[in-house]
């Protein structure tokens, strides 16, 4: 073999060595950067099952911690039944029972909300306790109860409220005492803060005779929140609650509450085949200007200003001009003239330079009352003042003690807001109305 053919050969060997060499090179740099990333990947895959075995002790804490939660939360539900005592009045026929009615009006209470949260309220839970409270002036409520008539003695009703609160160990009778606005303050704080507890499912809401509720309402017309709401009805709702009727649940609870306001003295209640009272009668009350046919039928109820049916089938034998059941003419209209001049409280005279012919009639002889301007802003502040009607716009209120205001300094606008309240209420004669100082409405 040729020289120059071994050198050539001996050239092909060191390429190819070469071309060796540098692919065991690569090879080893791509060993290297994938034993790094595969180092790397299992850190990464360390660290994820190390998380993902946290997270799962901890999403399994967390349901055990919600699980216990809602066990807590699903305990003692109830729902509250909060009453405005003094306007939401129990049927009379209960009352005059005494104690055994005021266990039967709790029994029927109950039975009442159960049947209705089982056929309207289907959600709650069937062990849903009822938590019930009444907040009234018991002293206030009993005085105007036994002078209507509606029962003979006055501890009548305490016993009444007595064995309501004695029939069920959750439902309870708070007397407010004497004072403005202190059952609708304590009923306020309890609606809101019942509202706001997850434990209690639904609100009963006893208020239809007290439009100052319509403000607290109106904070709550939200969904979330008229759902757990119904409105009870005694009397019907007064017109700024009508407005609200329609946002929320109602019922009425037959044979339960009145469905009319209390009425101190009715003259419809009087046998008509009674003779006619004699001119003595008549002219009793003369000596404190109070003519004996308006003794009869102007004074109602502080609590509820409106002529309602009290229909007692006895009345006490000492009961003053008040109670419906005087036995003839002649004790009414004595005990009219104590009525229009009690002894423990003087009463002004009443003037009597307006006659019934000054009474402006429409073309029909039908009454019409003067317009009234006011600022609605005025009569929401008096609104709330509680004031006494009859003493301010009449000046002979005849209630002793009244359980209104009679010593409050008013200016003449919230006079006339005052008379515009006060229109709200229909008289009971409506347009034939001839007393010249009724302050109702006549429309």
């Amino acid at each position: 073999m040729p020289d120059h053919a071994l050198h050539q050969r001996f050239q092909d060997l060191k390429g190819v060595e070469h071309h060796k060499n540098e692919l065991i090179i690569e090879l080893l740099r791509r060993i290297d950067s994938l034993s790094n990333d595969y180092q790397q990947m299992s850190l990464d895959h360390q660290r994820e099952t190390q998380f993902n075995r946290e997270g799962q002790l901890k999403e399994q804490q967390l349901k055990n911690e919600i699980r216990k939660l809602q066990s807590f939360m699903s305990r003692d539900p109830f729902v509250s039944v909060l009453i405005d005592g003094d306007g939401m009045i129990f049927e009379d026929e209960l009352m005059r029972r005494g104690e055994l009615g005021g266990k039967e009006a709790a029994t029927k209470l109950w039975n009442a909300i159960k049947d209705h949260m089982h056929e309207k309220l289907p959600s709650i839970p069937s062990d849903c306790r009822i938590v019930t409270r009444i907040y009234a002036n018991l002293k206030g409520l009993a005085e105007i109860c036994y002078k209507s008539g509606i029962v003979e003695r006055i501890n009548t009703i305490e016993d009444f409220y007595r064995g309501f609160t004695g029939s069920k160990i959750l439902f309870d009778f708070v007397d407010v005492g004497h004072g403005k606005d202190r059952a609708d303050e304590k009923i306020t704080e309890l609606f809101k803060l019942h509202l706001n507890d997850y434990h209690c499912h639904h609100i009963y809401f006893g208020c239809s005779h007290d439009n100052g509720y319509a403000r607290l309402l109106e904070q709550y017309t939200e969904p979330t929140h008229t759902t757990r709401i119904t409105l009870v009805e005694g009397v019907p709702f007064e017109r700024e609650l009508k407005f609200l009727q329609s946002q929320f649940s109602c019922v009425k609870f037959d044979d339960l509450f009145r469905p009319k306001k209390i009425s101190i003295y009715n003259p419809s209640q009087h046998p008509t085949s009674q003779p006619a009272p004699s001119q003595s009668a008549r002219t009793s009350s003369d000596t404190s200007g109070v003519p004996l046919s308006q003794a009869q039928n102007i004074y109602q109820s502080p609590y509820q200003p409106m002529i309602g049916d009290t229909s007692p089938s006895t009345a006490p034998n000492n009961a003053p001009m008040m109670n419906p059941k005087a036995s003839s003419w002649a004790s009414t209209a004595t005990a009219a003239a104590q009525l229009v001049s009690p002894p423990a409280t003087p009463t002004p005279a009443v003037s009597q330079s307006i006659s019934s012919k000054d009474i402006p009639r429409n073309r029909y002889g039908q009454r019409v009352d003067p317009p009234v301007v006011y600022d609605k802003e005025v009569v929401n502040r008096v609104r709330n003042l509680k004031l006494c009607n009859v003493h301010f716009l009449r000046k002979d209120c005849q209630y002793d003690p009244c359980t209104h205001d009679h010593c409050y300094k008013i200016t003449k606008n919230e006079l006339t807001s005052l008379r515009s309240i006060a229109r709200n209420v229909p008289c009971y004669f409506g347009n034939e109305c001839d007393d010249p100082k009724c302050i109702y409405g006549h429309k």
